[in-house]
């Protein structure tokens, strides 16, 4: 019997919720502008805290896309994850009630989940007693609730489950997801990620273990990947929502193409809980299996969307991978961390950031690597500093690192 083709994975419909907007065109526009969404957290009260500052997103409004009542029912990170799928499956224009929803999955990452609801339900156990819990604590803390409530609203009997892998879950989300169209299980796939880990525990347990950057007199500037002056992360929140589909199947129905998904790779360090390898081995190690995936050429590669979380040790290290994987053209690729203007949503930065992916390609422009001022002599590669600059992107990569020693990296090409 001879070797089907490979099946052709295309990203059809792109959805976010961040702190430089909640629509796509909007996001992109501020993104390549150079405007950074982090400032003064307002979401919460941090007079208690050390650190001041980070990407939450004040203005996000659920109810735009869920009934009220049942917004209720839904964790901040579920919320995320049913506004940014809402827009990406409008954007696809695919017609559910018109297809086989047998063959169409949601494969969504998240690192925490629901943290916020965690902690309201502890403290009113701990105030009022445990009769007083929420019996919809479960459904709401659960990481698996985002991906149920997309499946359950638009009817999708496909595979349905979270990826948890901190930093990386999104990309392995999203790799999972290629990897189930690929082979045959599914012909359509809601995917991405979703975090709203900006709460009391959260920025509390972020800030004690000295991840954080303490730049409150200038938020804006605080997230600096690859700067010589950077200092720790800052964190973010949001979602990043694909629609990913077989080739023929979205041709099929006259869908608009974004992108064609080509490789991933996924690796992990084994090393430490936190702390990268200082090499870049098992971060390398992914880059490499995502480029043998896609099956292009190193030399090919136009563009790296970075993980570039603005740590000490996390962005000399991803650089040394790059350099380990890419040798000469490590210097002549493009690179930018679009984390300088959203902080770095965990769980749900690889979706973001697979949608500047989509917009890199399309409107053939880079985003810049914002509050780049100081050269590292360890960071010596062209990370497209403050200002974007236009380029013809016909292969771009994501890399997404986690705690844990996850790596993971995904390749999306020109639909040609």
């Amino acid at each position: 019997m001879q070797n089907q083709p490979q099946r052709r994975i295309v990203v059809t419909g792109i959805g976010v919720v961040t702190p430089l907007g909640n629509d796509v065109d909007n996001f992109w526009s501020r993104l390549i502008a150079g405007e950074s969404g982090v400032h003064e957290l307002s979401i919460m009260d941090t007079s208690q805290y050390k650190i001041h500052f980070g990407g939450d997103i004040p203005d996000f409004n659920v109810e735009d896309v869920v009934d009220p009542r049942e917004a209720k029912r839904l964790d901040r990170f579920t919320q995320f994850a049913v506004y940014a799928s809402t827009h990406a499956i409008k954007d696809s224009g695919v017609d559910f009630s018109s297809i086989d929803c047998t063959k169409c999955g949601v494969i969504l990452g998240s690192g925490i989940g629901g943290l916020g609801e965690i902690e309201i339900q502890i403290e009113r156990m701990l105030t009022k007693g445990p009769d007083r819990v929420s019996p919809f604590t479960i459904p709401k803390m659960m990481v698996n609730a985002a991906g149920g409530n997309i499946s359950i609203t638009h009817g999708l009997k496909g595979p349905n489950y979270a990826v948890a892998t901190a930093c990386a879950s999104a990309t392995n989300a999203m790799g999972d997801a290629l990897r189930s169209i690929r082979l045959g299980e599914t012909d359509l796939v809601i995917t991405g990620g979703t975090e709203a880990a900006i709460t009391r525990m959260g920025l509390a347990a972020f800030q004690n273990m000295k991840a954080l950057s303490s730049r409150n007199e200038d938020p804006a500037t605080a997230s600096r990947p690859f700067d010589a002056d950077r200092d720790g992360f800052v964190m973010g929140e949001g979602a990043g929502v694909l629609v990913f589909e077989e080739l023929e199947h979205a041709k099929a129905r006259g869908a608009k193409i974004y992108a064609e998904v080509l490789g991933y790779g996924t690796t992990s360090d084994a090393g430490h809980i936190t702390a990268p390898d200082a090499e870049g081995r098992g971060a390398g190690a992914a880059m490499q299996a995502a480029i043998d995936d896609a099956g292009v050429a190193l030399t090919d590669v136009d563009y790296i969307n970075a993980h570039g979380t603005s740590t000490p040790l996390g962005d000399k290290a991803e650089t040394a991978a790059i350099k380990r994987v890419f040798g000469d053209h490590a210097y002549k690729t493009s690179i930018s961390s679009t984390k300088s203007s959203l902080g770095h949503s965990l769980g749900a930065s690889g979706g973001i950031e697979a949608v500047v992916l989509c917009k890199t390609i399309e409107s053939s422009t880079i985003a810049p690597t914002i509050n780049l001022q100081t050269p590292d002599p360890a960071c010596d590669l062209d990370y497209t500093p403050n200002v974007a600059k236009p380029k013809d992107v016909n292969i771009a990569m994501s890399n997404s690192f986690g705690f844990g020693g996850h790596n993971a990296c995904i390749v999306f090409g020109k639909y040609k």
